[in-house]
This record gives C-alpha cells, sequence and structure tokens, in this order.
C-alpha cells in the first residue's frame, strides 16, 4: 500500500506542476495581427520535400506584419524535384531566394550544415533569423508574432512550439509525449532564468533567434555534429550569455511530422539517443517513467482480482492523475485530449520500445536519416 501511495503523489506532484507551468508560464504569443520593423529573414532547408512543402511555402509568402520579410530556401541535395516545386509556388516573387546547398562536410550532419548555409546566405543582414521546417504551415502573422515575443522576453532564442497534427493511432499515442515531456519534467520559468546550458529545450520546426546572438553562439557550426540540433543550439546560446524561451506556438503554427507509421518510428528512432545520453541515463529513465504511468492501471486490475480494493483504487487515482496531466498538456498546446489521455500508460510503453530501438540501432551503426547517416 505505501508503494502505491508513493506513486499517486509523485503522478499529482508532477501533474501539479504541468498545471503551474501550462498556467503560469507557458508564453502564449498573440496571433496578431501585430507588425514589427525589423529586417527578418525566413530560412527553409529543403531536402526531398517535394510532395508536401507547397502549403508550407504558401504559408510563408501569406506572411503579414514583416514589411522587411526576406525568404531564403535551401535545396539540400533533393532528388525528387523539391527546387522546380519551390519555383512554381513562388513565381516572381521578389522575396524568395532558392539557393542550390552543398553536400555536409566530415563532421557535418545534413540538417544542421543545411541551416548554417542558409544563415550565412542572408544578404542584407537582417536582425532575426527564423528557421521552419518543410512540414510546419504558419499562420499569417506568425513570424511578426513570434519576433514580438523574442523581443518581449528579452531573449535571444524563442522556441514557439507548433501544434502537432494527429491523424493516425500511432500519431495519438505518440506525437503528444513531446509536450507532455517538458511541460511536465521542464522547470520553465527557471529555464528562462537560469545560465544552465543543461536547462534548455527547443523545437527546430520553428525556430527565432536573434541573428547577433546566433552568431555569437557559433550558430549551427557550434552544433554542426548533434542530432538534436535545435536543443543544442539552445544550449549554445546559453553558454554565450544569452537566454532562451520556450512558448506554445499553437495559434501560429501546425505541423504534421510524420505521415506514417515507418516515418514516425524512424524518425524518433535516430534521435531519442541523443535525448537520454548514456544508456544507463536512458534505462532509468524508462523505468521511472512505466512505474509512474504504466505500473498504476496494471496495479489497479491486480489489486481488485487479489481482493484489495482500497490498493486499488489508490492506483486507480495514479492512473487518472497521469490521465490529467496529459489531457491539460493537449488543453494547453492545442492538442487532442480525449480519448487519447486515457491510453496514456500505453504511450509510455510504445516511448520505451522505441528508445531501446533507438540504442540498438546506434550501436549497430545502422541509424539514417533522408537517406543519410546519422551516427
Amino acid at each position: 500500500m505505501t508503494a502505491v501511495l508513493v506513486l499517486l503523489v509523485a503522478v499529482a506532484a508532477l501533474t501539479g506542476h504541468t498545471l503551474v507551468n501550462a498556467t503560469r508560464w507557458l508564453r502564449r504569443p498573440t496571433p496578431g495581427p501585430v507588425e514589427v520593423t525589423e529586417a527578418v529573414a525566413v530560412l527553409l532547408p529543403l531536402r526531398d520535400e517535394a510532395g508536401r512543402v507547397t502549403p508550407c511555402l504558401r504559408a510563408l509568402l501569406a506572411q503579414r506584419g514583416v514589411p522587411g520579410l526576406r525568404i531564403v530556401v535551401l535545396d539540400d541535395g533533393s532528388t525528387d524535384g523539391t527546387a522546380d516545386v519551390v519555383r512554381a509556388v513562388a513565381g516572381d516573387d521578389p522575396r524568395l531566394t532558392l539557393l542550390t546547398g552543398v553536400a555536409p562536410p566530415a563532421g557535418w550532419l545534413g540538417k544542421p550544415h543545411a541551416c548554417w548555409q542558409l544563415a550565412g546566405r542572408t544578404d542584407p543582414a537582417p536582425t532575426v533569423l527564423a528557421f521552419v521546417d518543410a512540414d510546419v504551415v504558419l499562420t499569417p502573422y506568425a513570424v511578426a508574432a513570434a519576433v514580438t515575443e523574442l523581443r518581449a522576453a528579452d531573449a535571444t532564442l524563442l522556441s514557439p512550439y507548433p501544434r502537432i497534427l494527429v491523424r493516425t493511432a500511432a500519431d495519438r499515442l505518440v506525437q503528444p509525449l513531446l509536450q507532455w515531456l517538458w511541460l511536465t519534467f521542464l522547470p520553465l520559468r527557471a529555464m528562462e532564468r537560469s545560465a544552465r546550458p543543461s536547462l534548455a529545450a527547443a523545437g527546430g520546426q520553428f525556430l527565432v533567434v536573434d541573428r547577433a546572438g546566433y552568431l555569437r553562439a557559433g550558430g549551427h557550426a557550434a552544433v554542426a555534429d548533434r542530432v538534436l540540433e535545435d536543443i543544442e543550439l539552445a544550449r549554445a546560446v546559453k553558454r554565450a550569455g544569452g537566454r532562451i524561451a520556450l512558448a506554445d506556438g499553437s495559434r501560429l503554427a501546425a505541423c504534421r511530422m510524420y505521415e506514417t507509421w515507418p516515418e514516425l518510428r524512424d524518425g524518433y528512432t535516430k534521435s531519442l539517443w541523443a535525448s537520454f545520453g548514456h544508456p544507463a541515463a536512458a534505462a532509468v529513465v524508462v523505468i521511472l517513467l512505466l512505474a509512474l504511468y504504466t505500473a498504476p492501471p496494471l496495479v489497479a486490475v491486480a489489486a481488485l482480482a487479489a481482493g484489495a480494493p482500497t490498493v486499488a483504487g489508490v492506483a486507480f487515482l495514479a492512473y487518472l492523475s497521469g490521465v490529467a496531466g496529459r489531457a491539460l498538456t493537449a488543453r494547453s498546446t492545442g492538442g487532442r485530449a480525449w480519448p487519447d489521455a486515457l491510453a496514456h500508460p500505453v504511450s509510455v510503453v510504445v516511448l520505451g520500445w522505441l528508445t531501446l530501438r533507438s540504442y540498438h540501432l546506434r550501436k549497430r551503426r545502422r541509424l539514417t536519416w533522408r537517406g543519410r547517416p546519422v551516427t
């Protein structure tokens, strides 16, 4: 009984932390209308994105509130006609420049190298850089609102996390864990105030940085070989004396990260090992998550079968508390709360399996992404 009570208290405390983060410390940029006078460059790296880049490009070309907006697109060795799609969508719009990338040299991964090439080709130099992925669709004032929030936060880097679109059962099990993890376990206020690089989070789908601070931090050259280049860039900014901030960008952007289960599985597999570092640390975290969020419903069922209704009731309360944290995260970030939150214990099991798969394939040197080796 004591162990089950400890589980209940621990899960309830974490859900309470989620509530505090979501209601007090999570930044929520105004979606518009808003206008900025700074020169802003939106940077879009593309590799084999012909099938899904059109909505992203149209949204970028429809941006309002940024008179000095420039859009720089890099075709990073695509073989599917991505550059042709960009030309067809952009037409003769003078705000958009299409570049042809070069292959990453030794010691560089593909995305950091593409972003670094983009950052070095913004002439005349803007004061703000906005990195966007091809699967992100921005609302009309998204860039202006993000730049306004960057300045309001007095930050060097702002990560306005998009609303993650889910369509399949696999999506609903896995994708909401991204927001849930940082809202539940990351002290947002301390992250903004602390100079510790280890206390950092960011999402590369939509990232806004002060250009001068970005260069002081070494830009993407400082994270050339990092799989999680977004988080590592945030840490580099902190090491250079800058500040970072995280925001709910669900009213500014939407993102459909993966179209199929194999894409989702492989996308997480390529990077989860980098999230945890040493395998022992990953094992501890996964075991802890399973104990807190997957064990309670199992204990409740077992206790009922054993004729211990009090233990079953406490375990069920622990399960409901975890469900509440998941639902609260969804409501706070534009996600779907019900009935998805009820399957939270299964989500944690899937996360554990993906983590195990990530370390297994990395050990065998079989991790790849978009046709390039990851490690």
